[in-house]
């Protein structure tokens, strides 16, 4: 068995275990799970921990998270990505969270003029190198922009967003990103103390502009460092 086929075993172990699990549920998000290969996306670390169910290390004291922590945060339960969207993701990391985000609002061979797009902003310029290459190489750069800056900002030339996730912890929401939400939008955020836990809120913009907050789970992220994150 080659290391292509072993990988392409654990890849389908670890979807098969999360839809047992309730992770993964809609078809959409399943087939960009099995789509995006996290492999292209892990940095120095060995290839066959590319589908083990844990963060793993990359550059400057960053991570790329659990599998099935982005398979949370895509569900229709959280944030519910649909064609066509275009959203915002704060803390691009590796760019595998955008690259699984990107195969669901514009599905790989589906007609380009219905894509979607998502726009990621990362404040630690290796990382930010980092993530394009590796979304060249999976072949995600013609539907995600990485932008090198303070995410705790957001990214006001593209706003209004469909959706907006945020893969690093806050003390608060920060205002800057509820603004650029569409009415009717969701934002997803670890919000809590800069240490080992935090709550993920999902925040619902209802159409008259005001905020609608619910509590998912407990998580453990790495600070949102920024204007409106920690300093």
């Amino acid at each position: 068995m080659s290391d292509d086929e072993k990988l392409t075993g654990r890849k389908e172990e670890l979807i098969a275990h999360y839809k047992q699990s309730g992770y993964l549920q809609a078809e959409n998000v399943i087939r960009a799970f099995r789509a995006v290969p996290r492999e292209k996306f892990i940095g120095p670390n060995p290839k066959q921990f590319a589908y083990h169910d844990r963060p793993l290390s990359i550059f400057s004291n960053q991570t790329i998270s659990a599998p099935h922590m982005v398979a949370m945060m895509v569900s229709k339960k959280c944030l519910d990505f649909n064609v066509g969207e275009v959203c915002l993701e704060i803390g691009g990391g590796s760019g595998y969270h955008a690259a699984v985000i990107a195969e669901i609002i514009a599905p790989t061979g589906s007609d380009k003029t219905k894509w979607g797009h998502i726009y990621t902003v990362e404040i630690v310029e290796k990382l930010v190198d980092f993530a394009r290459e590796n979304l060249k190489e999976a072949g995600y750069s013609d539907r995600v922009t990485v932008i090198h800056g303070d995410g705790s900002l957001g990214y006001p030339e593209k706003a209004p967003y469909d959706k907006i996730t945020v893969a690093a912890a806050a003390p608060e929401i920060p205002q800057p990103l509820i603004v650029q939400l569409k009415p009717g939008g969701r934002l997803v955020i670890p919000v809590g103390k800069k240490g080992f836990y935090q709550e993920l809120i999902i925040a619902k913009k209802l159409k008259n502009g005001t905020i609608s907050k619910s509590s998912m789970c407990g998580v453990a992220f790495v600070p949102l460092i920024g204007e409106h994150g920690f300093s």
